[in-house]
Order: C-alpha cells, then structure tokens, then sequence
C-alpha cells in the first residue's frame, strides 16, 4: 500500500504539522508515504525526508506554476501508482482531485481532509475563494471527506459539500513529546526572564486573522499577576503590552509550554480540531479557548470556554485561573492531560488513518 499526501505546503501550521507527525508512523507501520508540497519547500519537508518519505515540490502561486504543478503531479501520480491519494487543505484537496483524474491507472482511492470550520473567506485572497467554490463543486467526487472536526463537517455541508462520505478523524497528540517536564519548566523560565512565581499563559498561533492576536493582546493587557507568552510566525512583530513577550516561529514548542501554566487560544473563527489547545492540555496546561471548531468537545470540563471576539471575557476568564492557587491550577493541568490521553493521542490518531487507508474500517 501506497499513500500519496497533497498538501498546500509544509509551513508549521496545524494540518501541516500533523501530516509530518502522522506520515512517519504510517510509514513505520508498512504503508508507504510521499508527500507533495503545493507551495514549494516549508520548515517540515526536512523532517519528512529525514524519516524516509520522499516529498515532491511544486508552486502553484502563478498560472505558470499551477500549469507547471498540474502537469508534473500527474505524471508523478502515474509513475508512483499510489493506492490512496490524500488531499490537504483546500488547495490540496483540488490538486489531488485534478492528478486523480488525469493520471490514470489502476484503482486507487482519493480521500479529502477538511482542517478548518467556518472560516471567513473574505479575510482571504481571492485565488482562495475561488479554489474553495471549486471544491464545492467537486466535492461528490472523493471516495470520502475526512474532517479533524465534527464542527468542520457540519459547517462545510452547510455550505453546500455533498460529499458521498463524511467522516470526523480527530487529531491526535504525542502524548509523550508533549507532557509536563520541571526540567524544561526551569530551564526554558531561566532563559525567558521568569520567576519560577509567576503564572504564565501560552498562546501558540502564526499571526493570521483568524487567530485573533488583537483579542489576545486585548486580554493579556487586562490581565494581572500573569505573564502572557506568545509563539507564532510573525509574533515578533506585534505591538505587546508589558507583560507579554513573543518569540516568534519556533521549532521547540513541545519543550517551551513546560513553561506555561494556562494555555490559551483566542482564535475568531476557522479553527477545526486546534492542536495548539490539545498539545497544552497534554502538557499539563489548564485552557481556555473561544467556542470556535470543536474546542468544547476537546476541553469538555477541563477548562473555560468563552465567547469569541470578547476580550473581557477572554480576560475575566484567565484571570479567575491566574487567581487559583498553584495547587489548583495543578490539578486542573493533570485532569486536561487525563482528557488528551483517554481520547486525542496520536496513536489512537494513527489506528483511525490506518483503517481507513486498508479498508479495515469505514467508521471513524
């Protein structure tokens, strides 16, 4: 068995991430990954090829290059033969429709993966809007529509999918790269400037419109007794209040929420499955998230929810955590990591992909 991932690009967002954590273990268990890359090269496309999957690269951000990409993808897609082919993302779901069609051969499968929920085009380009109608219109033609979120379904056959199968994988979380570590607590404070004292927030998220970094910084500027950390592409180019510090894109986020104690997400709209939430919970950390994709069903009674858009009510809602006692926030910490355990690890992750691709299962 052969997979075949397209994928808009190996940045360090969510799907993308997931996809280089998920590749490998499929690959360790017998089934033969390759990855393409509709965007060129990405931070993640070493890692993928450092653990044996070969990844294709194409830039589809011209005419010339999407004429380019079509053209070579489908050649690629009849000299591998690939018994499955996975699209990513919008614009990964429409190429791997595309080279499905054209390549020919023999049968294979063609699977969708929905990654976000109710995204509000208009913050976007226009090529997006346009790669999303035509997924609309295309959408009765995979074998399945996978979405990390039951929300991200929901809102996408609203929208007018209509898929011949719709089926909610969830993302799964390395449970054991993520999880509290005191020695990385210490160290990661000593090398930030914070007191072993204070109560931090960890607020993981590339500067994008729908990650709300203006509702963030709005609460983070109302909050006391706290320090706010953010992390992100582009976060080191935001205007911050005192007690906020970004380091920008970074590749140890698994080592620098040991230093959190509440681990936060305050995304507007679009989120599906938010693995920023999940990794903080496995780590320990308390969260509070706005209602947005499926953070109710992740955090359940874990942690806080809030309204999005509010940042007074993003404040109020970290502050009544900040003002718990260290014990308390500890407690708190174990029971999200209980919940990531009992229902998001990335085996549990790994055992539904598996199923799907060997026709083992047509339930997720």
């Amino acid at each position: 068995m052969h997979v075949l991932h397209v994928i808009s690009g190996l940045g360090t967002g969510g799907a993308e991430s997931f996809l280089a954590t998920l590749a490998p273990r499929l690959l360790a268990d017998g089934i033969e990954q390759a990855v393409v890359s509709l965007t060129g090269d990405g931070p993640l496309a070493a890692k993928l090829e450092a653990g044996g999957i070969p990844v294709v690269r194409f830039d589809v951000r011209s005419p010339l290059g999407m004429l380019h990409t079509i053209r070579g993808l489908r050649a690629f897609v009849a000299k591998l033969q690939p018994s499955v082919i996975q699209g990513w993302m919008y614009h990964g779901d429409l190429f791997a429709t595309i080279a499905h069609k054209l390549a020919g051969g023999g049968p294979r499968r063609l699977y969708w993966n929905i990654r976000c929920s109710d995204m509000q085009l208009a913050d976007y380009s226009r090529q997006l809007r346009m790669v999303v109608k035509a997924c609309t219109w295309a959408s009765p033609m995979p074998d399945a529509v996978l979405a990390n979120s039951a929300a991200g379904a929901r809102v996408h056959v609203a929208a007018g999918y209509r898929p011949r199968q719709i089926l909610v994988l969830p993302n799964g979380v390395d449970c054991t790269r993520f999880a509290p570590d005191d020695a990385a607590r210490r160290a990661v404070r000593d090398e930030l400037g914070i007191r072993a004292d204070e109560v931090v927030v960890m607020h993981v998220a590339r500067v994008d419109p729908m990650k709300d970094h203006a509702g963030i910084i709005a609460a983070a500027a109302r909050l006391e007794r706290a320090r706010v950390v953010l992390v992100g592409a582009g976060t080191d180019t935001l205007d911050l209040p005192a007690n906020a510090m970004a380091l920008g894109q970074r590749t140890d986020v698994a080592r620098l929420l040991n230093a959190g104690d509440i681990v936060v997400s305050s995304s507007a709209y679009g989120e599906g499955f938010s693995n920023a939430v999940a990794e903080g919970m496995a780590t320990g950390l308390v969260p509070v998230a706005t209602e947005v994709g499926d953070a109710t069903e992740i955090i359940d009674d874990c942690g806080t929810l809030v309204p999005p858009g509010d940042p007074a009510a993003l404040a109020a809602a970290l502050q009544k955590i900040i003002d718990l006692t260290a014990e308390e926030r500890s407690r708190r910490g174990a029971l999200a990591r209980e919940r990531i355990l009992s229902r998001y690890t990335l085996d549990q992750a790994v055992e539904r992909f598996e199923a799907l691709y060997t026709g083992k299962s047509g339930e997720a």
